[in-house]
């Protein structure tokens, strides 16, 4: 993967273009450790850094056209490239490299934006049309691949990460009300919004145009459409696709010119995405990496050690390579490792030790593998998660999630407890949310269903456009802070319009959750895995944690020139709360001293201009 940024200002870029243009790349150096490019023009500059993952000599960007005609920064990777190549040859186009990103660029010229209708894959990308004099911006179907922008007037600038748009000297670092919403509800993603000011996001599924004319946002590929069709399959049909297309999708993703790797938590997602790239053609297993923990080594009811127990009986099965990272929980609270899990994400809206244990894991990982391939999607598109199931968080007229006890629907308290009241009466989150649930469904025209069926197709859809795009986005950052790319085949468009036009009772089939998907794999896991229900991500057992979080609590408020005086300056959190929090030495809820914690590391690197 890769990292893009750059603007355009049709009045012109100005005399600083290539320090402003140096700046916005540097930014995104992580993404793109293997080089970086600029292109600059009158106009409008393109900047890239580069993660080598095919044809690793060639293919630098920004890429162009003869005379500069077409100008493409792309991040991604384009699994149909070679369909593609092979169909544009035919039609005249010459190719130098071997590579994806010539064939992109190619594609673009010979059928302008219709093209990105003929890619599957995960991309973010920037084409300036120096005929037209019109910046287009691409987004792939799902929003696995960030894109950040800001618009005013005739500048338009865009980045990977919105730390690339911010490092723009055109754009202020600010939250405003609207901001602060969406930071006190870190478990919604709000479709093309972002909590800086000024700061939007090209929502998934659209391509973007900026022109004299403006800027106008069109979409492509919506999942509205394959949920209103009634997919009329047997369930022993729908499985056999479902495998077929789960196969084509992993093999499409193990074309690589590093080294590649798969997540394997013992769970059924990862395991099956594991069993299938371990069993093509390859010159050796292939390598699985899980999360572990140093304290649970002991232990044999905590998570971490389910999951080691499953890996092991999976990897075994399998026949993988299988290697645990284990993390010490002291490092996992350590000030140096908060703080680069909120540079890599931008924002407070961490999730403590989830966070940091996933980015230590990607960064242990990272000295194996280039690229890994994630299970992740596949609960939100085939109902895998307990709110897809559990009445009232199904009855409730909000989203599922929230309304959702204990697990999801407690963080989301905590956060509200964390904020100051005077704070949340003036956000009016609850009517903020009302608001919101009302617009994410008004869109959605199903067919005549039972209302049961209606329900579940509701679901998945707010599952896909509103809670997936915060694990994935949470995935991006933490993974490409270290360099590595993770690939996630269930997010294969192809396969989610076939698993998300399917009735409820064949997501279900035998009355197992994802049913559908264990009959697809059935004889590629061994029975115990095949069969397991769904765990969360683990967290650490160690009561350790806790109490070095309430150390952490009571050294920063020690510290006013560079503590919560900041916090409390922002009139965000409840001073009562945090100073209270801080004498409890972490006698208080872990996640509520994560927020905390969360907020002082944010403000003190990023220095944000909060007006409420």
């Amino acid at each position: 993967m890769c990292g893009i940024a750059g603007w355009v200002d049709l009045n012109g870029v100005g005399p600083d273009a290539s320090t402003v243009a140096e700046r916005l790349n540097d930014s995104q150096h992580h993404r793109g450790p293997d080089g970086g490019g600029i292109w600059t023009s009158p106009r409008a500059v393109l900047t890239h850094r580069r993660l080598a993952v095919i044809d690793v000599a060639h293919g630098a960007q920004p890429m162009a056209l003869p005379r500069d005609r077409l100008v493409l920064s792309y991040n991604g990777e384009l699994y149909n490239f070679r369909e593609l190549r092979g169909e544009l040859a035919k039609r005249g186009h010459r190719f130098r490299t071997s590579g994806d990103t010539e064939v992109v660029l190619a594609a673009w010229d010979e059928w302008g934006p219709a093209a990105v209708e003929r890619f599957n894959g995960i991309f973010a990308l920037a084409v300036w049309d120096s005929a037209e004099q019109t910046l287009w911006l691409v987004r792939d179907h799902l929003g696995v691949k960030p894109l950040h922008y800001h618009h005013d007037r005739d500048r338009l600038v865009f980045g990977s990460e919105a730390k690339a748009v911010l490092a723009h000297p055109a754009v202020e670092v600010a939250v405003d009300e609207d901001g602060l919403r969406q930071l006190a509800l870190p478990l919604l993603k709000f479709p093309g919004t972002n909590p800086y000011a000024g700061v939007a996001e090209v929502p998934p599924g659209h391509v973007l145009r900026f022109s004299r004319a403006g800027v106008r946002n069109t979409r492509y590929w919506d999942l509205r459409d394959a949920l209103a069709r009634e997919d009329r399959q047997s369930p022993r049909e729908a499985a056999e696709r479902l495998g077929e297309l789960l196969h084509d999708t992993v093999a499409r993703q193990t074309v690589a010119d590093v080294p590649l790797c798969t997540f394997l938590s013992g769970g059924l997602d990862s395991s099956a995405v594991t069993a299938i790239a371990n069993g093509l053609p390859r010159d050796r297993p292939v390598d699985s990496f899980a999360v572990d923990f140093a304290d649970a080594s002991g232990s044999t009811d905590s998570r971490s050690s389910q999951d080691r127990r499953y890996a092991r009986e999976a990897a075994e099965y399998i026949g993988s390579h299988h290697s645990n990272i284990v993390l010490d929980s002291a490092l996992l609270s350590e000030r140096e490792v908060r703080d680069r899990g909120i540079r890599a994400r931008d924002l407070p809206n961490g999730f403590g030790d989830l966070d940091t244990s996933l980015l230590l894991l990607c960064q242990e990982i990272r000295r194996h593998a280039t690229v890994a391939l994630s299970g992740e999607a596949a609960d939100e598109i085939l109902g895998g998660y307990r709110w897809f199931h559990e009445p009232r968080a199904v009855a409730a007229d909000t989203f599922p999630w929230i309304a959702d006890s204990p697990a999801h629907g407690y963080l989301h308290q905590r956060v509200l407890a964390a904020l100051d009241p005077g704070l949340v009466q003036k956000l009016r989150l609850e009517e903020y949310l009302r608001d919101e649930y009302a617009t994410a469904l008004g869109g959605l025209d199903l067919p005549d269903l039972p209302a049961r069926e209606r329900r579940h197709r509701e679901i998945v859809h707010l599952a896909v456009t509103y809670f997936l795009p915060m694990l994935l986005d949470r995935n991006d950052r933490l993974s490409m802070a270290v360099g590595l790319e993770v690939r996630v085949p269930f997010c294969d468009h192809r396969l989610v319009e076939h698993v998300v036009s399917l009735s409820e009772s064949t997501h279900n089939a035998g009355g197992r959750e994802k049913g559908v998907l264990r009959d697809a794999v059935a004889g590629l896991l061994p029975e115990g895995v095949l069969e397991r229900r769904k765990s969360p991500y683990p967290t650490t057992p160690d009561p350790e944690y806790a109490r070095r979080l309430g150390e952490s609590l009571a050294e920063v408020l020690s510290d006013p020139p560079d503590g919560l005086d900041r916090v409390f300056r922002a009139e965000v959190l409840d001073p009562a709360r945090v100073t209270g929090a801080a004498r409890s030495h972490g006698l208080v809820s872990n996640y509520e001293a994560e927020v905390v914690l969360n907020f002082a590391s944010w403000l003190r690197q990023y220095e944000p201009r909060i007006t409420v």
